[in-house]
């Protein structure tokens, strides 16, 4: 999510405080409803980490000669690894490098269509585009804040996100969705806003986890596998204190490799 990106769902986020059942909860008076409305106020003029145009979306890791894996990722900043500046230190370039260094070696081809700031009404062109040329392999998913941040309805989220695995799965393309990650852990919004939009992620992973699995697609729960660590551990955010740094991608990447593995694993039994 960019800077604009941010402030435009957390813009959302507020304009939506008063129709939302779950902020009176937190709220329970117009006093309350006052100060959740004047963090997200707050939270929408910080500034925060923008995507690194010099940051290249394709990259091949691995030992030439090496078993061939073809990993694309879709998705919205997470895809893209907006905190970072460096290939490495991306989701993608971590996991390509956990994969190269395996017990598999694995020589990784990994590009990324994600777009900051996408919801999952935007996987369709994504998805789209990451079957342009030749057929991935494994494709992941990472969707799910920006729903969660707008309030969006998770029933409505999760029918587009399993629109775009079924379409995956159709194209005989593995798919493992990193479900919406914890954003009681991010320190770019302060309590008791923190809480509402942690309730919002939470539902939302509920609906993508079914939607998910009925279409084919492998889940991991980023919030219950990675949660407590941001939670714990302000480092594991860049310095906007909503994306993730280095190390946040890579306690990611550990959570999503086993599924990651299993998915090429499949690939080669075809």
């Amino acid at each position: 999510m960019n800077e604009r990106s941010a402030r435009s769902v957390i813009s959302g986020l507020a304009g939506r405080l008063g129709r939302a059942a779950a902020i009176s909860l937190f709220a329970g008076t117009v006093g309350g409803a006052a100060v959740l409305a004047g963090e997200a106020f707050v939270a929408r003029h910080r500034r925060y980490a923008q995507p690194e145009l010099g940051l290249a979306l394709r990259a091949t890791i691995g030992r030439a000669g090496a078993s061939p894996l073809r990993l694309v990722l879709l998705g919205d900043s997470s895809a893209l690894g907006v905190g970072v500046d460096r290939l490495e230190d991306t989701i993608g370039g971590q996991l390509a490098n956990l994969l190269a260094e395996g017990p598999t070696g694995r020589r990784v081809h990994l590009s990324s269509v994600g777009v900051s700031g996408s919801r999952s009404t935007d996987l369709a062109t994504q998805v789209a585009r990451a079957l342009l040329g030749e057929r991935p392999d494994v494709a992941l998913i990472l969707i799910g804040a920006n729903d969660a941040t707008g309030l969006r309805r998770p029933s409505d989220a999760a029918a587009y996100l399993g629109a775009a695995v079924h379409r995956l799965r159709e194209a005989r393309v593995e798919v493992v969705v990193g479900t919406c990650p914890d954003l009681g852990a991010v320190r770019a919004i302060a309590p008791p806003l923190r809480q509402v939009v942690g309730w919002s992620g939470r539902r939302v992973a509920r609906a993508q986890t079914t939607a998910v699995l009925e279409a084919g697609g492998s889940v991991v729960d980023l919030a219950t596998e990675t949660g407590p660590v941001f939670r714990a551990d302000a480092g594991t955010l860049c310095q906007d204190g909503f994306h993730p740094s280095a190390d946040g991608y890579r306690v990611w990447a550990h959570a999503l490799l086993p599924a990651i593995v299993a998915a090429a694993a499949a690939t080669t039994r075809r």
